[in-house]
């Protein structure tokens, strides 16, 4: 299919986007895994490396690759410097660093590693750092960003009690509560920790397993868990756990509202479109995944223009040449 479009299209150039699944370089790893997912996480972990080999083959002229913070960390074999190492090995400009999903128009504070390349032959130099062919420069922001705090977001949706559903707009869509977590949640104030469960209307609903937890450490774990946003900034990281306020500070800024954000409001506060619809839209759990592990719609939009933007582009006589030498290659 590349060489069928780049026939095409000649001239146009061909971006690579490889975002490894990035569960084996994040705390869950760490948790008592069975042999098989085990293996499977030990495969998942090398799949950088095995698309070093694509990138050998298709000569593409950009790359992106989005990933957890974490995945620089030594501890998990080095494989982001590795992959990096790689792309400079094939001939391509490279950077990497840590940014913050805030700062290029996405209402949530996630930071991620990105990693950008380009081939040497066609790096713009006003994109190197200091001119250096190898090196790549990363943009932490974009220009004239304003950063969206999750009321600027998600405030203008139709409210919804818990386990609800809205009959026009798709996905808008929460999971239901428990007595004992609606008792919770009605005590929660926005933006604040969930010390308030040890004092509420109904008593200390504090769950045991945290007392038990909080005292062995002699300090106050779990402080997100059964919390509301703050409506005044970004919302916290998004995750494939989002609809659950058991999992995070996932529960709507608004008080009058005893529940956790709903889909659409989760794939809001992602960058989604409004009018981006997930399927199947009668569940909860398939989508609230698809929402959780995306790369934020305008956190890929801002990179992929930012390489095509890095790019000096051959020309058209220069494209058929290069169409037809790799004609003969891979003929």
């Amino acid at each position: 299919m590349i060489e069928h479009y780049r026939g095409r299209v000649p001239g146009a150039p061909l971006l690579f986007a490889i975002c490894a699944p990035c569960q084996p370089f994040t705390k869950l790893s760490r948790k008592e895994l069975s042999e098989a997912r085990k293996a499977g996480r030990e495969r998942d972990s090398n799949l950088l490396t095995e698309a070093a080999k694509f990138v050998d083959r298709f000569r593409p002229e950009m790359v992106l690759s989005e990933n957890v913070q974490g995945i620089g960390d030594p501890k998990y074999g080095g494989v982001w410097d590795d992959f990096k190492a790689q792309l400079g090995r094939l001939g391509y400009a490279t950077g990497s660093k840590v940014v913050c999903t805030s700062n290029f128009g996405v209402p949530q504070y996630r930071r991620r590693s990105i990693l950008v390349a380009v081939r040497r032959e066609l790096a713009n130099p006003a994109f190197l750092v200091d001119g250096n062919l190898s090196d790549l420069n990363v943009p932490e922001a974009a220009p004239e960003n304003v950063v969206k705090s999750v009321r600027a977001a998600i405030g203008h949706l139709p409210p919804l009690a818990a386990g609800a559903t809205d009959p026009k707009i798709p996905n808008h869509k929460t999971r239901s509560l428990s007595d004992l977590n609606l008792k919770r949640l009605s005590a929660a104030m926005p933006g604040e920790s969930n010390i308030y469960m040890v004092d509420t209307p109904d008593g200390d609903l504090s769950l045991a397993c945290h007392r038990k937890v909080n005292t062995k450490l002699r300090t106050r774990c779990f402080t997100d868990v059964y919390t509301r946003m703050s409506p005044d900034r970004p919302s916290p990281t998004i995750t494939t756990k989002c609809h659950s306020i058991s999992n995070g500070r996932f529960g709507h800024f608004d008080v009058e509202q005893v529940r956790g954000i709903s889909l659409r409001e989760a794939a809001v506060l992602q960058s989604f479109p409004g009018d981006y619809v997930f399927y199947p839209t009668d569940m909860i759990e398939p989508i609230a995944r698809m929402i959780g592990n995306a790369v934020p719609p305008k956190l890929a939009e801002f990179f992929s223009r930012y390489l095509a933007s890095s790019i000096t582009r051959p020309s058209a006589q220069d494209s058929a040449h290069l169409a037809g030498a790799s004609a003969v290659q891979h003929g």
